[in-house]
């Protein structure tokens, strides 16, 4: 199989996943080595407590791809996304979540299909049709809901926003992470939000999501849901009440 000629910089937020993190970045490592020509790996550890950045540091030692950044305080996965931005190189950037429940091999399926239609940003979705994602019915539900509201604020095509991989042309990252205001719970809209509105095209592919551990996402917090929706809320208002994005 041909490599693909492009470097690939993939930058994983963790957090308190010491007892998996070695494994899965050995296992990340491979994959991409078998798929890539050139590649690196940014492990960002996010204020973890455990022995997160010392095992990353250790799967670091085994190949020269593998960057570990970390800091004290935990301030959340899209601030470990942007701390993670400035240590990569590659022409493209991909957005893996660390506990690997989307397998990595997936990225070169997201990249052939980038390529084919011509799009700058790819975005792996639990509720497109062809995905293998057992999702409680709850969790559709308020996420059907949550789509709908994405539509009517932002125009956005997306039936999924939140899932862990995601795949980027670098040049997308450089022109909106600047603009992003949000680190927790609507980072993700918020990025996405900008990169439609300032033109870039947007699609969804199918992804197989596995839960490596105990699902705990199929009753949703109600204090996650809050304050969702208020970052939302805060999105619009910055976007078309502000404009606040058009003065960045």
């Amino acid at each position: 199989m041909q490599l693909i000629s492009k470097k690939i910089s993939v930058i994983m937020p963790a957090h308190n996943e010491g007892n998996l993190v070695y494994e899965n970045l050995i296992k990340t490592y491979k994959v991409l080595r078998r798929t890539f020509a050139s590649h690196e790996i940014i492990l960002v550890s996010d204020g973890s407590k455990d022995n997160t950045t010392s095992e990353a540091r250790r799967a670091g030692a085994v190949t020269d791809t593998i960057k570990v950044v970390d800091y004290r305080n935990n301030a959340g996965k899209g601030n470990a996304l942007k701390a993670g931005f400035p240590h990569a190189s590659g022409e493209l950037i991909a957005f893996l979540d660390a506990d690997l429940d989307i397998h990595p091999r997936q990225i070169q399926t997201m990249f052939h299909a980038m390529e084919k239609r011509d799009a700058d940003v790819i975005v792996g979705s639990k509720y497109h049709p062809a995905s293998k994602v057992n999702t409680p019915k709850r969790r559709k539900l308020i996420s059907l809901i949550y789509k709908i509201i994405l539509f009517i604020f932002f125009r956005l095509p997306l039936r999924d926003t939140q899932a862990g991989l995601k795949l980027f042309k670098t040049e997308v990252l450089k022109k909106v992470f600047p603009k992003v205001v949000c680190k927790r719970f609507a980072f993700d809209v918020e990025l996405l939000a900008n990169a439609h509105r300032i033109g870039y095209k947007i699609i969804e592919c199918p992804i197989v999501l596995k839960f490596r551990r105990e699902m705990r996402w199929g009753n949703i917090k109600f204090k996650t849901l809050y304050y969702t929706g208020i970052d939302t809320l805060a999105i619009f208002y910055r976007m078309y009440i502000l404009h606040y994005y058009d003065k960045q």
